[in-house]
């Protein structure tokens, strides 16, 4: 509906600017603009609202409603809006409320039916935008943060064969490797000096460390991507090393531009805000003062690189890092300096997407028995055996029998799918409670709710033979309320899609799929489908379609399979 809400939007503008003109007040136009319309809260309400005269009304010092009053005449003097509208009423202390005619909606959904996009506009011109997420870190499980290099050192003493071959070792004996080395970083004041060596061995390129470090990434390398196959997530590696190259051109450059200071003999950059818990500035170390780089240095080198043009750069339009809010403030540091140094050019944008913590239904991180971090391996392993276990016991339960692949097949999709969903339909920013058994059920916010919606759907398909080409687009009719509920909560996909992308907020989506789950439900409880005269049956075939489209093209968007099948 963005493009109805667009053309409604601009009638609303020109009546709103003469109404300004006449009162000598055009050069206030700005301060309403942004508030003209917006979707009606209440179905009752009608389809669109506008409270522009309570605003007007401070600046033109007259009554709200005497204003809507006037705004109106103006309005209804506009034969395009009387054409869309079929009754404007001013309500409470002078809201406007809309309401279009049906044909509006009946030619939009007719529009979506016919676009594979369901109507959601083309960007003009396709620019880059690079994601920053998953990083995972070598010689550690998936779900573990961020590695120190003391790890190299460690097995050069205890393990030298693991530096020859690959094959000599594999992903779990390195997590017990990192763990150990890591106890021995925190006692051993030799290691700890060893360790840190070997970063800036790293950092410099020391052919010994490089080729140690290489076979750790292949050996790491194949567990992750093991992962990222499960959960269907493709990705364009590209690790901290490759911008070790760039790192003294980082320092010279911002050493020239008269950012950097030299602090106990560190290179820094103090910033605006950033003060340690005595308010003491706290200084973004670039280079430590024994030559080492940090990973606000790194950073610093991928967001320029990033942003230059090719061929030696990505030509980014925006970058967009997700990562746990804990690096909020590095962001912020990070991009405080790149704008010093004027590295994000103008009309480009980057932003930092920040979660939180994934947690155990006792409301604490969720960990083992024994204390540790689950591995997500384990935990999406789980996810798939409990819906296997729950498909079995609904199989039984109904008396169907099912073959291994189609139990094997489904099962999985419903155990990942409902890992993505659970997290994807939280409010990215707050916590969440970890559960199976609430990720898992078929009714409520689920994937699994929502995959059995488009198993409802693709049922009825059958039955009815449907085909999509046979459907009399002049003779479709609705008449219930439920239908209508429908139809417009389908004709919302556009604007949803356009804020969850505005505002990177997927749960925007999920909320939204939930939504016209529940009230799909209704309109297929409550009206008959098969039994209803061959008009209304095709026009309530034709809603199964779209909504059967909608539900799977937004699964789509947010990386979950669906099934015809369950």
């Amino acid at each position: 509906m963005i493009h109805t809400f667009n053309n409604l939007t601009k009638f609303f503008e020109d009546s709103i600017l003469s109404y300004l003109k006449l009162n000598n007040k055009s050069e206030e136009f700005d301060k309403v603009r942004e508030n003209i319309l917006v979707a009606s809260t209440k179905e009752e309400f009608g389809d669109f609202q506008s409270n522009v005269s309570l605003i007007l009304s401070k600046i033109c010092k007259k009554n709200p409603k005497v204003i809507a009053s006037e705004i109106l005449k103006l309005i209804k003097a506009n034969d395009d809006i009387t054409n869309m509208v079929e009754d404007l009423e001013i309500a409470g202390p002078g809201f406007i409320n809309i309401k279009l005619k049906k044909n509006i909606f009946i030619n939009e959904l007719i529009l979506n039916y016919k676009s594979e996009r369901l109507n959601v506009p083309k960007i003009e011109k396709e620019k880059k935008i690079i994601v920053d997420f998953s990083s995972p870190n070598i010689a550690k499980e998936m779900h573990v943060g961020h590695l120190r290099s003391t790890i190299i050192g460690d097995l050069k003493d205890v393990y030298p064969d693991a530096l020859k071959s690959s094959e000599n070792i594999n992903l779990g004996d390195l997590v017990e490797f990192y763990k150990s080395s890591k106890k021995r970083f925190d006692n051993d004041i030799n290691f700890q000096e060893k360790a840190r060596q070997e970063v800036i061995n790293l950092q410099q390129g020391n052919a010994e460390s490089i080729s140690a470090w290489k076979l750790l990434c292949n050996q790491s390398r194949k567990e992750f991507n093991n992962i990222y196959n499960i959960l269907n997530i493709k990705i364009e590696e590209r690790g901290e090393s490759f911008y070790n190259k760039y790192l003294k051109n980082i320092v010279q450059e911002l050493e020239s531009k008269n950012i950097i200071v030299e602090d106990q003999k560190a290179k820094c950059v103090f910033l605006e805000g950033m003060k340690n818990k005595e308010g003491k500035p706290l200084p973004l170390i670039i280079q430590k003062k024994d030559g080492g780089f940090n990973y606000a240095t790194t950073d610093l080198a991928a967001l320029k690189y990033r942003f230059n043009k090719a061929p030696n750069g990505d030509e980014a339009y925006r970058i967009i890092y997700v990562t746990d809010q804990g690096q909020s403030n590095h962001f912020s540091a990070v991009f405080q300096v790149a704008e010093k140094a004027e590295w994000i050019p103008k009309n480009c944008q980057v932003t930092h997407v920040p979660f939180g913590l994934v947690q155990g239904v006792d409301g604490k991180k969720l960990k083992t028995r024994e204390g540790e971090t689950i591995r997500l391996k384990d935990l999406l392993n789980e996810s798939i055996k409990k819906a296997k276990n729950d498909l079995k016991l609904r199989l039984e339960k109904e008396n169907r029998k099912e073959n291994k692949d189609f139990i094997e097949n489904t099962s999985k999709i419903i155990g990942i799918s409902a890992v993505k969903y659970a997290d994807l339909s939280q409010n990215r920013i707050t916590n969440y409670q970890f559960s199976f058994d609430k990720m898992l059920a078929l009714n409520g916010n689920t994937a699994p709710y929502l995959l059995y919606t488009v198993v409802r759907i693709a049922g009825i398909k059958r039955k009815n033979n449907f085909k999509e080409d046979e459907i009399n687009l002049d003779e479709i009719l609705f008449n219930e309320i439920q239908e209508w509920r429908l139809i417009k909560k389908l004709l919302k996909f556009d604007e949803i899609i356009i804020s969850a992308e505005n505002e990177l907020m997927p749960n925007r989506i999920c909320n939204y799929l939930y939504e016209i789950c529940q009230i799909f439900n209704r309109f297929y409880d409550q009206l008959s489908i098969l039994k209803a005269e061959q008009n209304i049956k095709q026009s309530r075939l034709l809603l199964c379609y779209l909504t059967e489209k909608t539900l799977k093209l937004s699964l789509n968007i947010l990386g979950i399979e669906t099934l015809e099948r369950m």
